[in-house]
């Protein structure tokens, strides 16, 4: 029925399964039971094979080993990793004991880590050897160079004075630091008393996770989710993916992010799905072998994980036929890639999501059924149970199709940033609406746009431009594959649009054919002054592409004072 405010722009999604009241931990002993003898997780490069009855009873050995090491409950403890079984573990062991996982990027260097460590007061880290060009031990070195010489267990580190015990995935012996086995073989015949006591004591708005944002537009804050958030977003979005235990999630997203733990594991966990990674990182290769070998019924991946298994070389010699669905979220999809994902992976009910770490993550997504226009066009519908309005600069909610900040309100949004009351005030205001900084519309359908980024938001001679809208309409080309629109320091206006694109494979253009490309279709102000032609951008581990970096090079590039 529609009241008087239907041609404003709120809307609360309605539908689906009821809200879960469920800590992490027991969302795992509910799948464990229900499927005991299913495949749970399948970590190829490991040679991991677990049924969900396999995966608790090794989760629950972690936890009680946390605890037998003196972690207490409320504790934060880092995880420092690519994909791997030990991942899981430390997602479900960390619940089960009560403590604070902390999600740690395995891209961050020294510096970064020591941050992370530092702002949210890790007593416990888990941290792998070695990762591509990362040496996470030699880093630990250079924060700890006392580490080597004290007990493991009961650090005293100048520079990280919260951190006590240090534990590795390695398997050589480390001075002053535990090995996962050895943490494992801790837990004690005492076990399940001890899990007991815990898990009375736990409440499923209690703080479970803290993540540091991907740092697109800036340093990280450390956004900190309940159980609540968590379970309830991946309960949801399973229930607009139609999952159930019958399918097979192939996961090449990174662990540390909200998109494989909570969109990966924690949503096959809720329906009994199957839970696939084809290798530690990303790539192409192996990620099309699991698809075909495991059966995978769907794939989660930013636009350019589709691109990179689309554009490899041997691309047609796999069978993808058993792949379904998935979403594709973390930047836009172009609608020549959303034609290939479906015609040519065979995912026909693969899903648009948009959301932010704060979010817990996923706020809207489309329907396995939307048209391809809506799946492109938009980032979907609320998800149920979700409120989200768009508002004006007033605070005031702007009419249907009017332009303004995306605001979300539920279950989902996060408790704050770790004690830090400040910059919790400047994104979730006193009604607890989340400021995503997002500038969308919504259509009378509730459908809803991204147009930009405030914080992207460029004004070139007083006029305010989103470059989204750019880039929308630059994708359009069809030699364009990407597209990135900045704003650069421009003495006379202020600010000056500069596009850096991205050719399909073999093409070419030039500066004056894309300026000739926007002539009669886009203002005149919302032309690119600048226009370079790249092969790749600066990008954080989850596939976003980090604007103010690149805005930096073209300064530096362009000799442009700021």
């Amino acid at each position: 029925m529609k009241g008087i405010s239907s041609n404003l722009s709120y809307v609360h999604g309605a539908g689906g399964p009821p809200l879960a009241g469920l800590t992490i931990g027991e969302v795992l002993d509910a799948a464990a039971e229900r499927w005991p003898d299913s495949e749970a997780l399948i970590v190829r490069d490991q040679g991991v094979r677990w049924n969900w009855s396999e995966l608790r009873e090794h989760a629950r050995a972690l936890a009680g080993g946390l605890l037998a090491l003196g972690l207490e409950p409320g504790d934060r403890i880092g995880m420092l990793a690519p994909n791997r079984a030990e991942w899981l573990l430390a997602q479900f062991g960390s619940a089960y004991a009560g403590l604070v996982l902390v999600n740690i990027n395995p891209a961050y260097r020294t510096l970064e880590l020591e941050y992370a460590l530092k702002k949210v007061g890790c007593k416990a880290l888990i941290i792998e050897t070695t990762f591509k060009t990362s040496d996470y031990l030699a880093m630990l070195g250079e924060l700890g160079p006392e580490i080597a010489d004290q007990t493991a267990g009961k650090l005293e580190l100048q520079r990280l004075p919260t951190l006590e015990t240090i534990i590795q995935l390695g398997d050589a012996e480390v001075p002053g630091m535990f090995g996962f086995g050895d943490v494992l073989a801790r837990a004690g015949d005492d076990l399940d008393e001890r899990l007991r006591a815990v898990a009375r004591a736990i409440d499923f708005d209690a703080p479970i996770n803290i993540q540091f944002t991907s740092g697109t537009t800036g340093s990280p804050t450390a956004a900190t989710l309940s159980h609540h958030n968590m379970v309830n977003n991946a309960l949801l979005s399973a229930s607009v993916m139609r999952f159930t235990a019958d399918d097979k999630l192939c996961i090449p997203v990174p662990m540390y992010h909200c998109f494989g733990m909570v969109l990966g594991t924690l949503l096959c966990a809720t329906t009994g799905a199957a839970i696939v990674f084809p290798a530690a990182g990303f790539d192409a290769r192996t990620t099309l072998e699991a698809i075909e070998e495991e059966r995978c019924t769907a794939m989660h991946g930013v636009p350019t994980m589709f691109i990179g298994a689309l554009d490899d070389p041997e691309f047609s010699r796999f069978d993808l036929s058993g792949l379904r669905t998935g979403i594709m979220a973390g930047a836009p999809c172009p609608i020549e890639l959303m034609k290939r994902v479906i015609d040519d992976m065979h995912m026909t009910e693969v899903t648009i999501g948009y959301g932010m770490t704060e979010t817990g993550p996923l706020s809207t997504q489309t329907l396995p059924n939307d048209p391809i226009e809506m799946r492109v066009g938009s980032v979907g519908r609320a998800l149920p149970n979700t409120e989200i309005k768009i508002v004006d600069e007033a605070d005031r909610i702007v009419a249907r199709g009017e332009p303004g900040e995306l605001c979300v309100r539920g279950y989902n949004v996060m408790l704050g940033y770790w004690e830090d009351t400040e910059r919790t005030a400047e994104d979730l205001d006193q009604t607890h609406w989340m400021h995503t900084g997002d500038i969308a519309d919504m259509d009378e359908d509730g459908y809803i746009r991204i147009v930009g980024r405030s914080k992207d938001m460029l004004i070139r001679g007083g006029e305010n431009i989103y470059p989204r809208e750019i880039e929308d309409f630059l994708y359009t080309h069809p030699r364009i594959e990407q597209v990135e629109v900045v704003g650069v320091p421009d003495p006379r206006l202020g600010e000056e649009i500069a596009a850096c694109i991205r050719l399909g494979e073999g093409e070419t253009l030039t500066e004056q054919e894309i300026r000739d490309f926007c002539k009669g279709q886009l203002a005149h102000f919302k032309i690119p002054r600048y226009v370079r032609f790249v092969d790749e951008y600066p990008m954080t581990v989850t596939g976003k592409v980090q604007k103010f970096v690149l805005r930096d090079q073209l300064k530096e590039e362009l000799r442009l004072a700021s």
